[in-house]
């Protein structure tokens, strides 16, 4: 009798899954913060700390986590020219998803007014509006002049164009280059496990961050995460239904609904997991049981896993446009460009685990000039976020998996012409 006691009461705690946790941590950074409505200054002083070390946290690893990543995808890129049009359509197709998904982000976060119907009037969230550079300066400072000062100043764009160039030149050197390759692919590894252990924080982060902004704020802040979560569910519907459909249907020359049938397990696991690797397994086995070579999809999707985060996008995108409302910024046009343009980078260094795209959000809100304490206001709801855009991450990998497969196979039919 005693025996079944100890064991179910030791791993108790362990079972609850970090989800929970953050859901647990969010309903209490509501409750509290209304109870503290009367003393907004003492959240503020000795609860919001909490949130601010964990907001440290997840910039502290951004920029070794993006360098690293970004080279180990490109690295990645020297099976793609092994494959020849394999690799290339599978990386234009990838890029192509990427844009369609966060310009629709922006579409609907824009349409639906995503922040509408309130906007942050405390002190301590106030931003104010930095003088935005031109175009032209915009793209002379994406290229640094030398290596440690885009890590220093945390600068993403610089730290995205560094990595791709020493990816690129580690591929090109080859076997000479093998040490090197070793040492990212070893530090890409001790990077996610760092994040890993920063995301083991993120309940207390949550509570820390959400408490004061409900303190100050009172239950006003809630409508907006309610309508923020239903714009990115829009959003991802209509990435799924229209992109992934059309490619399947006009591209692949296949039926989308025998498709998404077949995908059907694929998006339930990712949206119970929340990982792309995850689920990259699962993917494999139902795009080879709907017809896809193995060739293709032993590429395809782990490289997607790795470098196609078309939902992570949308997030981006919905996200970006949310906190520039709530803090009451206008969002130019060419601010919402450079969005296009950071997400399809960060796409590329976005690891596939749960939760990595709050930490690509860093990078998002920098780009476009936009204050990361924004990111406050969604880590709360970040979880269910990321069970939406991990669901559209890999419909998207299987999607590309069979556009290339049907392509590959007609190329053959034709004798070998593409």
């Amino acid at each position: 009798m005693p025996q079944p006691e100890a064991k179910s009461s030791k791993p108790l705690l362990k079972r609850i899954s970090l989800t929970t946790w953050i859901f647990i941590a969010l309903v209490l950074g509501v409750v509290v913060g209304f109870l503290m409505q009367g003393v907004p200054d003492v959240a503020a002083t000795y609860i919001k700390p909490l949130g601010t070390i964990f907001l440290n946290l997840l910039k502290f690893i951004c920029v070794p986590l993006v360098l690293f990543s970004i080279i180990c995808g490109v690295v990645s890129l020297d099976d793609a020219r092994k494959v020849g049009s394999i690799g290339g359509r599978t990386i234009v197709l990838y890029l192509l998803t990427t844009v369609f998904a966060v310009c629709i982000g922006l579409l609907f976060a824009n349409l639906l007014n995503v922040g509408a119907g309130y906007t942050l009037s405390t002190e301590e969230l106030t931003y104010e509006v930095a003088e935005s550079p031109s175009f032209i300066e915009t793209l002379v400072n994406i290229f640094p002049s030398n290596f440690l000062d885009p890590m220093v100043q945390a600068t993403m764009l610089q730290v995205i164009v560094v990595a791709l160039f020493f990816g690129f030149g580690i591929m090109f050197v080859g076997e000479k280059a093998a040490i090197v390759k070793d040492f990212c692919i070893a530090m890409s590894e001790v990077c996610m496990k760092v994040m890993q252990g920063i995301l083991y924080m993120a309940p207390i982060g949550v509570f820390g961050l959400l408490v004061p902004v409900v303190a100050q704020n009172g239950p006003d802040i809630l409508g907006p995460l309610m309508w923020l979560i239903a714009v990115m569910a829009i959003a991802c519907v209509v990435q799924v239904g229209i992109v992934y459909t059309g490619l399947i249907k006009f591209l692949a020359r296949r039926s989308p609904l025998a498709f998404l049938k077949g995908e059907l397990p694929v998006m339930s696991f990712a949206f119970a997991s929340a990982s792309s690797m995850g689920t990259l397994p699962i993917n494999m086995e139902c795009a080879e049981k709907m017809g896809v070579s193995k060739e293709v999809t032993s590429f395809v999707l782990p490289l997607g896993a790795t470098i196609n985060m078309d939902g992570t996008s949308i997030y981006q995108g919905i996200c970006a446009v949310f906190i520039a409302q709530v803090f009451g910024i206008d969002l130019t046009l060419g601010a919402q460009v450079t969005i296009v343009l950071t997400a399809l980078l960060a796409s590329i260094g976005t690891a596939g685990v749960p939760g990595s795209g709050m930490i690509m959000l860093a990078l998002v809100l920098g780009s476009a000039g936009l204050p990361l304490e924004g990111i406050a206001l969604v880590a709360g709801v970040d979880r269910l976020l990321d069970m939406l855009r991990t669901t559209v991450n890999v419909t998207g990998d299987g999607a590309v998996a069979q556009v290339v497969d049907a392509m590959e196979k007609r190329k053959l039919a034709k004798g070998g012409r593409s």
